[in-house]
């Protein structure tokens, strides 16, 4: 089984921790393709010479940490995971939405304004659940980011992308994959078959995007290594069995993920809606548990910034947007983007988290396992390169 990176899981890493980056994999899958003008960062075009069609899967939830807890329930990943992976970082917040769109455009989290799981519409007081989002705002204007799939259909690559059916001209989809045609699958086995066919059907350079939910929901309802996660886990084997099995001569898979996971104990949850201390001076909360943004009301800045550290003290930093911005995180981020990260932002340590218990969906509050936050468990992914 691959080794740590060499930090701890709960260590709280920087911008500028060494590695690849998430949003590096389609750059250079592009690279090996040969689409003009595509850098390869992650230096995959000479271990790929040749390879013509590419297919990159998503495991959501399959972080780095998670590689030796699942190995025993799923001997494909952990010998691939021995032997072809490396580790990448994710990006902050380490939450499906933001991955998946700097998956999908190659570039940091402040470039493409899907900063969150929940983000404030600016000049509203609407927040948007990037997952729930349909047509409103415009997918094409609140992220305005030529993603690396238009770039790879421009340059006469086949462009596929694979994930459930009910995410089909989503708000999300449209975000970070849009320039590939739409294969509806549920299930690994499903995921696997309609990635294989599109790779079978290119007649010239091929590029396939998959994506797989389960291990993720699992995770968050009954906890990382709980037995339905260890079945998941197992199911996620099958559909890389079957990928890695039925791969064209000329083709490449590349396999990684959107964050990890840290279960988070009733002990170290904090509920913002049932404590006056942390409700008073706000306008909305966004966000999620690991990842707060704070948007308040006119001059509470400093008074929320006091009456969340007294109350949260060591089990988070509570920083303005500007010193947020300042630690590079979300890479430069323009003036229409400012206003989806709150004034205020808290990011969780350790395993502790904040909820809204009575504001956010009933379920929220009630998982296992949650994400978002800068810990080197939360924002570890790994890459598996294999060839045909």
């Amino acid at each position: 089984m691959s080794e740590s990176p060499g930090v701890a899981p709960l260590t709280v890493l920087g911008p500028d921790h060494g590695g690849g980056r998430l949003a590096d994999v389609l750059p250079s899958a592009l690279a090996v393709l040969g689409v003009p003008g595509s850098a390869d960062p992650l230096g995959l075009v000479p271990a790929l010479a040749g390879v013509r069609r590419v297919a990159v899967l998503l495991v959501d939830g399959l972080g780095w940490y998670q590689l030796p807890t699942a190995a025993p329930y799923a001997p494909t990943l952990a010998g691939l995971a021995a032997t072809v992976a490396r580790p990448l970082i994710a990006g902050f917040p380490s939450t499906t939405p933001t991955s998946l769109v700097s998956l999908g455009t190659g570039v940091a989290p402040g470039a493409h304004g899907v900063l969150g799981f929940t983000v404030r519409v600016p000049g509203t007081d609407r927040v948007l659940t990037h997952t729930d989002w349909a047509a409103d705002p415009s997918p094409l204007t609140w992220q305005p980011i030529t993603t690396q799939l238009e770039r790879a259909r421009a340059a006469g690559v086949a462009v596929t992308v694979v994930s459930r059916p009910e995410f089909g001209g989503s708000g999300l989809t449209v975000a970070a994959n849009r320039g590939g045609d739409f294969r509806g699958a549920a299930g690994g086995e499903a995921v696997a078959a309609a990635m294989l066919a599109a790779l079978a059907t290119g007649g010239g350079p091929t590029l396939v995007s998959g994506y797989h939910a389960d291990l993720d929901r699992y995770g968050h309802v009954y906890g990382v290594d709980s037995e339905p996660w260890r079945v998941a886990a197992t199911e996620v084997d099958t559909m890389l069995a079957r990928l890695v099995d039925g791969l064209p001569s000329d083709a490449a898979l590349l396999v990684t993920a959107d964050h990890g996971q840290l279960d988070v104990p009733a002990a170290h949850r904090f509920d913002l809606d049932t404590d006056p201390r942390l409700r008073a001076g706000l306008r909305l909360v966004a966000g999620e548990a690991r990842v707060r943004y704070l948007h308040v009301e006119p001059g509470a800045v400093d008074d929320v910034l006091a009456a969340w550290s007294e109350v949260l003290g060591d089990a988070a930093r509570v920083r303005t947007r500007d010193e947020a911005v300042a630690t590079g995180w979300f890479g430069p981020v323009p003036e229409e983007h400012l206003g989806r990260i709150g004034d205020v932002v808290v990011t969780c340590n350790d395993t502790y988290a904040v909820m809204a218990s009575r504001t956010e969906r009933p379920m929220a509050s009630k998982l296992v396992a949650y994400h978002g936050s800068d810990t080197a468990a939360e924002l570890t992914v790994p890459l598996l390169v294999v060839r045909g």
